[in-house]
């Protein structure tokens, strides 16, 4: 632990970035919502994966693959972009992947 940070993460971990100190607060299991507009509830695993798989079904038989886009970063290495744009074509079944290598 180092005298600055003193095992924060910095000052919006210690302070919520608005200078006054308040506890760190972490998500420890997932939330879903039943209804549009409706309050959060916790969730298993199972039960949000599985809202999620439904969602992304949804939007690929509304609207086609070419609705996901994957954006991959020029700092992680070879293969975990690899993985993303395996993962873009393969499961999501959409070409449009980028990174900002080219930035």
């Amino acid at each position: 632990m180092g005298p600055t940070s003193r095992g924060t993460l910095g000052r919006s971990s210690s302070a919520g970035g608005h200078g006054v100190a308040r506890p760190y607060v972490r998500l420890t299991q997932p939330l879903v919502r039943d209804a549009k507009g409706g309050e959060l509830r916790p969730a298993t695993w199972d039960e949000a994966l599985d809202r999620v798989v439904a969602g992304f079904q949804a939007a690929k038989a509304a609207h086609g693959p070419t609705t996901f886009g994957t954006f991959s970063c020029s700092k992680a290495t070879n293969e975990v972009n690899f993985a993303a744009q395996k993962f873009s074509r393969a499961v999501l079944g959409s070409n449009n992947i980028d990174s900002c290598n080219r930035t």
